[in-house]
């Protein structure tokens, strides 16, 4: 007797039956490669966000770019005519110090220069930094540039009449040097300062500096002691005083701010979301430049107006 077979006999009712799904082994890796993907967008649009994220002024407050085209805007010096000069903070003799006039031509005053930082306006000339290696701070009189004396990295200068201050931004190594006009000395008032950038005179008379690595401003003090009077700051660079209270630059490439510590103590911010600002200066107009080295070019800040009530 012949067997009989059904259509479907002998036939696999269904691939599945037989066939197994394969794992593929290279799905982990393309899943791993795809989410390195997004994580390196996510991060190059944070920075990007946070590169060109504009400026932001406390209320009270407004500010607008004066200058553009900077290149690494320093140290700011308004001038009686209307012009500015200002250095420009570039390496290996690509720096110089510019004379902005108020028609906007430019005239390059010293150049040739590494990380000209620090000036100060002193004896009928110009004081300047540079802040590489085993540079000089030199004099600028009548065209003539002249070599003070020698620091490692020097950046911020202050003048008090034969007196001549200058801080290096050296790591654990910098110093607080004071040359003499007179006999032209030169003396270590501290050692062993992390990255000092600035030092000012402050209107109450006490004299301020800066430990950028430390976040900290301390008072120069007779006893050596040279107490804390600021901490927890990101990168703190530029002081300023004047009437309003100290002016403090924070040298961040990003979400820098600009804080004011009045006479109260009462600290506010005025600008936030800058890019390595360096120094601020008073105007005639009653407004500050700022100078913004991460964006090349030179901001003005505007306080409101003070209304008077009869």
């Amino acid at each position: 007797m012949r067997a009989s077979l059904t259509p479907t006999d002998g036939v696999p009712k269904n691939k599945e039956e037989k066939m197994t799904d394969t794992p593929n082994p290279r799905r982990p890796l393309l899943w791993g490669l795809s989410l390195t993907g997004l994580l390196v967008v996510a991060t190059l649009g944070f920075f990007a966000w946070q590169s060109f994220y504009p400026v932001s002024a406390a209320t009270g407050w407004s500010v607008q770019t004066v200058h553009r085209d900077v290149p690494k805007a320093a140290s700011l010096m308004p001038m009686p005519d209307g012009s500015l000069m200002i250095s420009q903070e570039l390496n290996d003799a690509k720096g110089s110090i510019v004379r902005i006039h108020p028609d906007g031509r430019r005239d390059v005053v010293v150049g040739n220069l590494s990380k000209p930082d620090g000036m100060f306006a002193t004896h009928g000339g110009w004081v300047f930094s540079q802040e590489t290696g085993n540079a000089p701070v030199s004099f600028l009189k009548d065209g003539v540039v002249s070599e003070l004396f020698r620091g490692e990295n020097v950046q911020g200068l202050w003048v008090e009449g034969d007196d001549l201050y200058a801080i290096e931004d050296r790591k654990d190594n910098g110093r607080l040097l004071r040359y003499r006009w007179g006999d032209q000395s030169l003396t270590v008032i501290r050692d062993k300062l992390h990255e000092g950038e600035s030092i000012t005179r402050c209107t109450d008379g006490r004299m301020l500096y800066t430990e950028k690595k430390k976040g900290v401003v301390r008072e120069l003090t007779d006893d050596g002691s040279d107490p804390v009077l600021l901490s927890g700051l990101n990168k703190p660079t530029f002081l300023m005083c004047d009437e309003r209270g100290l002016w403090v630059n924070e040298d961040s490439t990003h979400r820098a701010r600009l804080l004011l510590i009045d006479k109260q103590g009462q600290q506010q911010t005025i600008l936030s979301f800058l890019k390595a600002p360096q120094s601020i200066v008073p105007t005639d107009r009653g407004t500050y430049l700022l100078a913004e080295g991460g964006r090349n070019r030179v901001l003005e800040l505007t306080p409101a107006v003070r209304t008077v009530s009869p």
